[in-house]
């Protein structure tokens, strides 16, 4: 799907009887910052299609990381969201979102700080309904950010669902297939511990300033019980080494991790002489359960 990119709201009076979003960056002097990687979607029309491209969100709390001037924020509200909790590192962008705490009193709450260090946990603890991530993330810590979420432990997560904007060459090597150049660390993660699947293309015209690439919308619905059941840790291991040097085969790219890899291929049933690219998420989380196992049998 490739969403529009016009909106019928853009001359007059938005639906939530808020200022047009232009109209408040101007207010506000909010001009995207290059270094926090800050790209704004103006289009509420759009913003409203991300929204409900997450689902019914009337009995949700979302997380949104990166809210800017609001337009996703708005448009969340809009879409019914039970309470918003918006994670924002730019102060400036602050009073243009309390503007709109002010016109959904309970609602939405801010967050001033860094996406990064936030204790995910200790600020969901005290919701009353299931959290979901929403966010046209900063592209400068989209990944970090994601791969953080999909490393929670225990599992299943605190988010239910996250429904999260990406460039989209991050968003194909997020979905990509064993044999294809886009599969690597990422998409193994990301596949073992949810179901991603791409729900919407944008082009650079979708945002202000225009980015030099494509977005992407992708959504993501964890998995109760990955398997195979290995850790988080060992499977960033095993790719880690797996994928540091793609171009060997394992039995050569695996010695970071032992000195005799030949073995522990042998117990996860994989063939030596394959290389990381063509070997499928299960087959890899299956040989992180076998080095988890084996390291603990060394204890």
């Amino acid at each position: 799907m490739t969403a529009p990119t016009r909106s019928r709201h853009a001359a007059g009076r938005s639906p939530d009887g808020l200022p047009p979003l232009a109209e408040v960056i101007g207010r506000h002097g909010l001009e995207a910052s290059k270094s926090l990687g800050q790209n704004f979607i103006l289009d509420l029309n759009l913003t409203r299609a991300i929204a409900r491209a997450a689902g019914p969100l009337s009995r949700v709390t979302v997380i949104e990381v990166g809210p800017g001037p609001g337009g996703l924020t708005r448009a969340l509200l809009l879409e019914g969201a039970a309470r918003v909790i918006a994670v924002e590192r730019d102060r400036r962008c602050l009073p243009a979102l309390a503007e709109i705490a002010a016109r959904y009193p309970g609602r939405l709450e801010l967050v001033a700080g860094d996406a990064l260090k936030v204790d995910w946990t200790a600020l969901v603890r005290r919701c009353q309904h299931p959290v979901r991530i929403v966010a046209n993330l900063p592209y400068n810590v989209a990944t970090r950010l994601l791969t953080g979420w999909l490393e929670s432990e225990p599992w299943p997560p605190w988010f239910e669902r996250m429904t999260l904007m990406f460039q989209r060459e991050v968003a194909q090597r997020i979905v990509a297939k064993p044999g294809t150049k886009c599969y690597g660390r990422l998409a193994v993660i990301c596949q073992w511990r949810t179901r991603p699947r791409i729900v919407m293309t944008l082009g650079p015209a979708a945002f202000v300033p225009p980015p030099k690439v494509d977005s992407a919308l992708v959504d993501f619905q964890p998995r109760p019980r990955p398997d195979p059941p290995c850790s988080a840790k060992a499977l960033g291991e095993v790719t880690a080494a797996a994928f540091g040097q793609r171009r060997k085969m394992l039995r050569s790219s695996l010695k970071r991790l032992v000195a005799e890899p030949e073995a522990l291929l042998a117990a996860a049933g994989l063939d030596p002489a394959l290389r990381a690219e063509q070997v499928p998420v299960r087959d890899l989380a299956r040989l992180a359960l076998v080095l988890e196992r084996s390291s603990a049998g060394k204890r």
